[in-house]
């Protein structure tokens, strides 16, 4: 097997497309931000990108937004999990994928390396291809625009300060993330309202061949209880799926934390399907 580390995006994605493509709703986040590199190469400016082949097949794949985690592709072998992380040189905080790779990866990381491996966050991934909208929630879904950013900030940090761990791009590059979105012709921010006042907001963005990610979904903690993220994700949903806020997709996925039943269940009531758990694992 050879291991090679590419420094252009559309050629990680041209090679790797048959692997990634084989389940798309597992690798949506290895591809979305494979996308993101590629379209808007500023937004990371430090990456890298690794392929294993083997007879001339792409077996195993992997990237990385440096300073952050490897974001891992399910591998075709368990050689192959083992070459990817043989071959690669640079030192690595975590690594994040679908189970059960990012653990065996972790595992492979650890024992090459002596440092310790620690599970940080599950998460369920999610993937929808019809909306089941849900009824009686007052108020509508709006677009946000640049007259938004102040609040959608606010929340976006707040977010973060939630459910997200220090160190990751989603806390570090929460202001860079947010104007990347109201200003992406592949992504964006959408409010739900009540009485013409904001009460959630949720994101969509890095776009698959046949899909695109929503989230973050958040709701004030004063302002839950009222079905707002719900209704708010269901819209959004189905407006992707249409084709109103981007070209039209078959799926839309998501990302739950696996240690909040009550949003898994919320996600699964509007017709989310649980396609994958993903780990977060830390070294050190």
């Amino acid at each position: 097997m050879e291991v090679v580390k590419l420094a252009d995006p559309a050629t990680f994605l041209a090679e790797a497309g048959p692997l990634l493509l084989a389940d798309e709703a597992r690798h949506n986040l290895i591809l979305g931000i494979a996308g993101t590199i590629r379209d808007s190469p500023d937004h990371y400016p430090a990456r890298s990108l690794w392929l294993v082949r083997e007879a001339g097949e792409v077996v195993a794949a992997a990237l990385r937004t440096s300073p952050y985690n490897l974001i891992l592709a399910g591998p075709r072998s368990e050689e192959a999990l083992a070459a990817l992380a043989g071959g690669i040189a640079e030192d690595l905080p975590g690594v994040v994928g679908a189970e059960p790779e990012a653990v065996g990866f972790a595992d492979l990381w650890s024992r090459k390396t002596g440092v310790r491996a620690r599970t940080n966050m599950r998460q369920g991934i999610y993937a929808l291809e019809r909306v089941q909208p849900p009824s009686g929630v007052p108020g509508s879904a709006r677009v946000a625009t640049a007259d938004d950013r102040g609040l959608a900030l606010q929340w976006w940090i707040a977010f973060g300060d939630e459910v997200l761990h220090d160190g990751g791009p989603g806390r570090d590059r929460a202001e860079a993330t947010l104007d990347h979105r109201l200003s992406s012709p592949s992504g964006g921010i959408i409010l739900w309202e009540d009485a013409g006042e904001p009460v959630s907001i949720a994101g969509w963005g890095g776009p698959t061949p046949n899909g695109i990610r929503i989230g973050p979904v958040y709701t004030p903690p004063e302002l839950r209880g009222h079905g707002y993220a719900t209704a708010l994700t269901a819209e959004l949903s189905q407006r992707l799926l249409d084709g109103r806020l981007f070209a039209g997709r078959r799926f839309c996925f998501l990302y739950t934390d696996l240690a909040n039943p009550t949003s898994n269940a919320i996600y699964e009531r509007i017709g989310y399907r649980r396609v994958a758990e993903s780990a977060e694992i830390v070294f050190g």
